[in-house]
């Protein structure tokens, strides 16, 4: 009873704090797994109301140390999960729940406390939307590099900070409008403004600031750039709604998500070229539906629920159908784009690459496990290499390779050689 008294104590400490774990200051772990089974009243963060029994061989329990400074405890965690139905714990696992205790990030272990909700809120701990946002600014900007020389690294490092504040903006902004929504779907139930974590006010604060960041960086853009990447907030605020008058936000999503495509060619050229940037941005609007369609089918029977759409919902069992042809289109049109920057054969031979690991990406997802619904497609992976192997800078490197010989030519024989 000691031991339970002990238990209690530090779960009541750690409950206050808000840690959705199941907490003991014990000694062993055999000490743990005996006093869990005598004591089936200790709160349970599962799902299940069955006590958990760690002799049970359908179930697997590890013990992870915490120190929280806050309160100056150090704490052992407790997690266990069933091993019954291997796929729902793979799912868990990728959907971050383990059997209703909250997973931890560096967010929670390592930022101060007060601004933890913050960090959430811009999801600072899920950086795939933000490389997912700077992929078309990347692509942009390698294009417009001039002929012999390297993409401008400055600039790709300013993208870079605007991708990251303008997916946190948007991820406040979504989570804003959503919050009545957040509640009633298991994976965004614990978000800060759903969770009440934040208030609405406070979120609001938190979006103007990541706004005035944003707009230090716009200022640092050409005039023309700085018009075109204001036009973009539009977007930007009106796509969460989408998801109630469509079945079609994943589009609109792409819209939005790849509107760097446009800007990152404006920011280095000063203007646009239609017959490059427009198949280059349909592109990535193509790819958005294929990826974020695959990501939407995890929150099917929720968004039935709740009543919002989807092209997962509207899709069904023809998804992988209307997968093919998105994937085909978004190739097309990097082709086109391409076709029309005038970039030599490594850039079609690296999207032929990329082409075939999206479609087998296609071919291979399990569109009922969560575990297989994050998708990094090809695309992101082998297309920037292509977009730097253009004919402007494979012409820099003959322009290296041919002074190499010649200095060498001329050490050995003497003589000023000329190659042609």
């Amino acid at each position: 009873m000691a031991l339970y008294r002990r238990f209690s104590r530090v779960y009541g400490s750690l409950h206050r704090h808000g840690r959705l774990a199941a907490a003991a200051t014990l000694s062993d772990h055999s000490s743990a797994c005996k006093a869990f089974p005598q004591h089936p009243s200790i709160p349970s963060f599962s799902n299940s109301l069955t006590p958990f029994d760690p002799t049970n061989s359908t179930y697997k329990h590890f013990i992870c140390t915490r120190f929280y400074p806050e309160n100056q405890t150090l704490v052992q965690l407790l997690h266990y999960s069933t091993l019954a139905n291997p796929k729902k714990e793979n799912d868990d696992k990728h959907s971050g729940k383990n059997n209703g205790l909250e997973v931890l990030s560096w967010i929670d272990l390592y930022l101060p406390k007060k601004i933890r909700p913050y960090a959430h809120l811009a999801r600072l701990d899920k950086p795939i939307g933000t490389w997912l946002l700077a992929w078309p600014c990347m692509w942009s900007i390698t294009m417009a590099a001039e002929s012999g020389s390297l993409p401008d690294v400055k600039m790709m490092a300013l993208f870079g900070c605007g991708a990251l504040l303008l997916r946190g903006a948007g991820c406040t902004i979504n989570d804003l409008l959503d919050r009545d929504i957040d509640t009633k779907v298991e994976r965004t139930r614990l978000r800060p403004v759903a969770s009440g974590a934040l208030t609405p006010f406070q979120g609001l604060c938190f979006l103007g600031f990541q706004l005035l960041l944003g707009l230090g960086i716009l200022l640092q853009l050409n005039n023309f750039s700085q018009i075109l990447g204001a036009s973009s907030l539009l977007l930007v605020f009106s796509y969460p709604l989408m998801k109630r008058f469509t079945f079609w936000p994943q589009a609109y999503l792409g819209l939005t998500f790849n509107w760097g495509a446009l800007l990152g060619w404006a920011a280095i050229r000063g203007s646009l070229d239609p017959a490059v940037v427009l198949p280059l941005y349909a592109s990535g609007v193509f790819w958005t539906l294929v990826y974020d369609t695959i990501y939407a089918h995890q929150d099917k029977d929720d968004d039935l629920k709740v009543g919002v759409k989807s092209t997962a919902l509207r899709f069904g069992d023809s998804t992988k159908e209307w997968l093919t042809g998105f994937g085909l289109a978004c190739i097309g049109s990097l082709a086109l784009s391409g076709l029309n920057a005038e970039i030599g054969w490594p850039y079609y031979a690296f999207l032929a690459a990329a082409s075939s690991h999206l479609a087998w990406q296609i071919r291979t997802v399990d569109l009922s496990c969560r575990a297989d619904l994050y998708p990094i497609s090809g695309l992101a992976r082998l297309s920037i290499v292509a977009f730097y192997l253009d004919d402007s800078f494979l012409s820099g490197m003959d322009t290296i390779f041919k002074s190499f010989c010649l200095d060498g030519m001329k050490k050995i024989t003497g003589k000023v050689v000329e190659i042609q």
